[in-house]
């Protein structure tokens, strides 16, 4: 039985078995080519097919079509038998459709939307022909499955697909797949592979935000214990992944550090002492511990004023005073003390002494010590330059005893200060390594003693050996000829140039006859002493 709506470009094709009848020789020379594989008969009406619906051609099958009995009228209206055309093994299978001739809507009565018995079906397009199959190729290659693709997933169930390649019969060795072009190639099949269960691993989320803006506080995250298994991740029990260290759920957390702003120091004085100006303080940012933090640590729109105007009232022209230094200028006798005296005024370009009132206050006075003592004391020169230019020396210098009366100081005898330790007078020293250097004898007598002269002396380069040597640099060797006693000619002393003074020796020593008082009461002593150094380069 056969049901199909309207749909012309569907075609439908049922086969039922029924046993083969008798049909007579008639039947057999007179087909129905022009019917297709399907015939739907009514009870009262013989399968004789118009023969202006035939399709003619040649026929290879012959479709055989028994005869029915009629039907009766009571089960006119029911489906029809479609019985297939029987097709010999022995013909090459090509069959002519016999289509029945077509029935107008108007004379099938149906509604649109149900079903109608004995519609015509489209005859189907003709089949192509058939290959020419190379019989060789098909008989000595074919397609064998030689393994599978890498499976999608190491464990958790993966998949792999089957891999085909063309193969020979005789040599079972792969060929190139052109020589299996004719043949169908197999359908890839996708199977299952890895199917054991992935180690089971701990799943850490995200954290969450930290329990508190500022300061030491504490953030969560959830830590599961999961399992791949079919391409889906699982929760599995925690037992599971005991072996597994388990990451930390809880840990602490710090956003930032708690601070505040600290005033540290109170406002500065005023930059003016009069009028407007501006005052400063210090203001730091701190920790809640009191660590010191930078200032982009504490919020910024509560920091503290550092810096504020300031008023000192109008400006008046009038003097200031500080008070009296603590100490006087000396420190026994009469001194000297001193404050500061100032006119303020608005203006600071402006004169600050001019146009003040009053008159300016004294800025000086008198004061007094107490009664000085006579203090005696060494004094100590400097240090005159090493005696050896390299090697071991020695170093001299002048010590003198001095006595001081207020501000006055006077060399004294050397007894005086023999109840003190005297500072050592004399050192040694080292110079630099020697080398190779010039020697040279003292100078001769000058050849005059008096109006110029000549000195004369022996020059020699030693070693540090003190033995004769050619490495002294040429351009520092000494002279060995000079001018001597350039002086006029001193004439005899006067009976009046004497000491009047026992410790004239002193003042001589001391280097005190530049000075006119010393050279007149030590007349002797100095006169003697300038007469040697004169002739100090005759010796």
């Amino acid at each position: 039985m056969i049901f199909q709506q309207d749909n012309p470009g569907v075609s439908y094709q049922f086969f039922v078995a029924l046993d083969r009848p008798d049909t007579s020789a008639a039947d057999i020379h007179n087909p129905h080519p022009g019917f297709g594989a399907l015939a739907m008969v009514s009870a009262g009406h013989p399968l004789e097919p118009s023969t202006s619906h035939m399709h003619p051609g040649p026929l290879q099958t012959q479709s055989l079509v028994p005869a029915r009995s009629p039907i009766p009228s009571s089960q006119s209206r029911r489906s029809h038998a479609v019985v297939p055309p029987p097709v010999s093994s022995s013909q090459s299978g090509r069959s002519h459709a016999v289509v029945p001739p077509p029935v107008s809507s108007s004379q099938s009565g149906r509604t649109p939307g149900t079903l109608q018995r004995n519609v015509r079906v489209p005859p189907m397009p003709p089949p192509p022909p058939p290959l020419q199959q190379n019989s060789d190729l098909t008989r000595d290659f074919y397609w064998k499955r030689v393994g599978n693709t890498e499976c999608s997933a190491t464990c958790g169930k993966g998949s792999w697909q089957s891999v085909y390649r063309c193969t020979s019969r005789a040599l079972q060795e792969e060929v190139a797949e052109e020589m299996c072009h004719l043949l169908p190639r197999p359908a890839v099949s996708e199977e299952a592979c890895n199917t054991e269960p992935c180690p089971a691993y701990w799943d850490v989320g995200e954290w969450s935000a930290c329990s508190k803006s500022c300061g030491l506080g504490s953030q969560h995250r959830q830590v599961l214990c999961r399992q791949v298994y079919a391409n889906r991740t699982t929760m599995v029990h925690p037992q599971r992944c005991e072996q597994l260290e388990k990451p930390n759920a809880t840990q602490e957390c710090r956003v930032q550090v708690c601070s505040h702003w600290e005033i540290r120091t109170n406002w500065s004085s005023c930059s003016v002492l009069c009028g407007l100006g501006h005052r400063t303080r210090h203001v730091r940012c701190v920790s809640n511990e009191g660590y010191l933090l930078r200032d982009s640590d504490c919020p910024g729109n509560h920091r503290p004023k550092t810096s504020e105007t300031c008023d000192m009232g109008p400006c008046v022209r009038t003097w200031f005073y500080s008070d009296w230094s603590t100490t006087c200028s000396a420190e026994c006798g009469p001194g000297i003390q001193r404050r500061a005296v100032v006119c303020l005024s608005s203006n600071v370009n402006e004169p600050t002494e001019e146009n003040c009132v009053g008159t300016k206050p004294i800025d000086m006075r008198s004061c007094n010590g107490g009664p000085c003592q006579r203090v005696t004391r060494w004094y100590s020169g400097p240090w005159n330059p090493c005696s050896a230019e390299c090697g071991s020396g020695t170093q001299r210098r002048d010590i003198i005893c001095v006595t001081k009366l207020g501000s006055d100081f006077n060399v004294t005898d050397a007894s005086e200060c023999g109840h003190l330790e005297k500072p050592p007078s004399l050192q040694s020293c080292n110079g630099a390594t020697c080398k190779a250097r010039w020697f040279s004898t003292a100078w001769g007598a000058c050849s005059k003693t008096c109006v110029g002269g000549v000195q004369v002396r022996e020059v020699q380069c030693l070693t540090q050996n003190k033995t004769l040597s050619r490495l002294c640099p040429p351009e520092l060797k000494p002279a060995k000829k000079r001018s001597c006693n350039n002086q006029p000619c001193i004439p005899d002393l006067d009976e009046n140039c004497r000491d009047k003074y026992h410790n004239c020796p002193v003042i001589v020593q001391a280097r005190l006859c530049v000075y006119s008082y010393y050279k007149a009461v030590c007349c002797a002593s100095c006169t003697h002493a300038l007469e040697r150094r004169h002739a100090g380069p005759s010796r």
